[in-house]
């Protein structure tokens, strides 16, 4: 039973790949360009999660 549950869920994401697939490249051609400043705007709060996950870590050994 365990085996076709697997089987099936491999199934079901394949053809949710297969479904989502025009939308993405709707998405990547239409879709907002990147500008200057972007990375710099996102790497703020990834350093932030970065540091918090670090510290929480530290905190637990």
């Amino acid at each position: 039973m365990e085996l076709f549950l697997k089987i099936a869920a491999a199934a079901v994401m394949i053809m949710l790949l297969f479904y989502l697939w025009p939308a993405l490249k709707h998405w990547q051609e239409h879709g907002p360009k990147a500008e200057k400043g972007d990375w710099q705007a996102a790497i703020l709060p990834l350093a932030a999660v970065v540091g918090l996950v670090v510290i929480l870590v530290l905190m637990v050994r």
